[in-house]
């Protein structure tokens, strides 16, 4: 399947197994759409009109996509169904539903008081504090360790506890189509190329917004036991620089906890950098393509336009209709 190029779709409602994680049985599906961000606690969400009432469920939504002689069934979401809505339209009755991602489970699970994240710990602990969840939780690569611990809140729960870890780790959390989760690193590497050369999949009416003014040049970090430091933008090259804007903006964070890949002055700069990031954000509408979602790394290369370089993806929906149109919004990386 070249997922460059057109293709005609259809869509799969199954009831999942939530013991084999296998398909179960099919459900006649009418519309849907799938909502995807990176400020989600839960990554992703679906809402879905279907025949039939079928309580709280795990299910997956598949994309039938046909392009000439070729066919691929690829999964798109994998969540549990709320209570659903019925709606009478003459003698037509309709379900709607809204779908939680496979993070659900573990934000229901409240932490028994005086956990901790002690020092030292890995991805493995996070992916035992998500395993509340049937899907299968896997970690790609060799995770850095906390070097200090992480105390529990009140009201911490498994899944607030495994994002605090995974964020002081500088990795993510990333959820495939089958509701597989996977932890890993952030990557840099594009898992595609949209341009003028490249059989063209993005809709050319794209908002191209800087958003300067509320980007940091100067962002201090305090550590509860790793004491105080502060990165700065001198730049010349730089257009948010302290030199390039002749003032000062900065940004603070507390109770840092570092892992042992960095030590806090460069978790400082790596921070100053994600933290000015967001002062270009594209947003725009292209097809869908397999097996990209929040988080990942797409190319862009439209010279014309100015539009050249690697964006990192930020929020993603999904339309469950004609084509499987994908609406995205993306972030350049510096």
């Amino acid at each position: 399947m070249d997922w460059s190029k057109g293709f005609s779709a259809e869509y799969e409602f199954v009831i999942v197994n939530k013991d084999s994680w296998e398909d179960e049985r099919q459900i006649d599906f009418i519309s849907g759409s799938i909502d995807r961000g990176a400020d989600s606690d839960l990554l992703e969400s679906a809402t879905v009109s279907i025949t039939e009432s079928i309580g709280e469920e795990w299910i997956r939504i598949y994309l039938l996509a046909h392009q000439g002689g070729s066919f691929s069934r690829v999964p798109l979401f994998t969540g549990l169904t709320s209570s659903p809505e019925r709606k009478l339209d003459g003698n037509r009755v309709t379900w709607d539903a809204a779908c939680y991602s496979v993070l659900k489970p573990a934000s229901d699970v409240l932490l028994e008081r005086g956990f901790y994240a002690p020092a030292g710990s890995n991805a493995e602990l996070v992916r035992k504090l998500l395993s509340v969840s049937p899907c299968p939780v896997e970690i790609d690569g060799i995770s850095p360790t906390l070097l200090t611990s992480i105390v529990a809140e009140d009201g911490e729960t498994n899944l607030s506890m495994a994002t605090k870890i995974i964020n002081a780790m500088g990795w993510r959390i990333r959820i495939a189509g089958d509701g597989r989760i996977t932890l890993c690193g952030m990557g840099q590497e594009s898992l595609a190329a949209f341009g003028n050369n490249n059989d063209d999949s993005i809709e050319l009416d794209i908002t191209d917004t800087y958003d300067w003014y509320s980007c940091p040049n100067v962002y201090r970090v305090i550590g509860d036991e790793t004491g105080v430091a502060v990165a700065r933008d001198n730049s010349q090259d730089s257009m948010l620089s302290t030199v390039n804007r002749g003032r000062e903006i900065w940004k603070e964070e507390t109770g840092v906890v570092l892992s042992s890949g960095e030590t806090l002055i460069e978790y400082a700069a790596r921070k100053l950098k994600e933290a000015q990031s967001p002062s270009r954000k594209l947003n725009y509408n292209r097809r869908y393509y397999e097996d990209i979602t929040v988080g990942d790394v797409v190319s862009l290369n439209y010279p014309v336009h100015e539009l050249v370089g690697e964006y990192r993806i930020i929020s993603q929906s999904i339309e469950l209709g004609t084509g499987c149109r994908t609406t995205e919004e993306v972030m350049k990386i510096e």
